[in-house]
């Protein structure tokens, strides 16, 4: 039986797919987090989105093939938590940046997997009134 990826993980598993995105992020915890706070994912993540749109709007692209692995993954073998995370955090977060910055969402197509592509897709149906939210099941 594999091990859930747990939240504690979650962004130490980003850094290593995008390095790049280290110095931000040491920056951003420094601001935001004094020593015991315990770490909010969502806002996490929503920095991180930010950062990854700037890097794709820099044409900065050599990253994403394996930051969309780790999303793959986190969607695939993370525990409930993270697949909410991943799935109604990370991924409408980027969606979200990408409109904010008149980019299509369908950029990022080319390198979503299976299970990330499935909730892509589900996210914008649910911004075009297709679908009723529902996370923990599969879209």
């Amino acid at each position: 039986m594999k091990k859930e990826i747990s939240k504690s993980k979650v962004m130490e598993l980003i850094l290593q797919a995008c390095p790049s995105y280290k110095k931000q992020w040491d920056e951003y915890v420094q601001k935001n987090y004094k020593n015991g706070d315990e770490q909010l994912l969502y806002i996490d993540l929503a920095n991180f989105a930010t950062y990854f749109v700037d890097l794709y709007k820099h044409n900065k692209i050599s990253e994403f093939p394996s930051v969309f692995d780790v999303i793959e993954l986190l969607l695939t073998n993370g525990d409930d938590f993270v697949k909410e995370a991943a799935s109604i955090g990370l991924l409408e977060d980027l969606q979200n940046r990408l409109l904010n910055n008149e980019i299509n969402t369908n950029v990022f197509n080319q390198y979503l997997k299976q299970e990330s592509l499935k909730w892509w897709n589900h996210l914008n149906d649910l911004w075009d009134g297709k679908t009723n939210l529902c996370w923990r099941s599969s879209p």
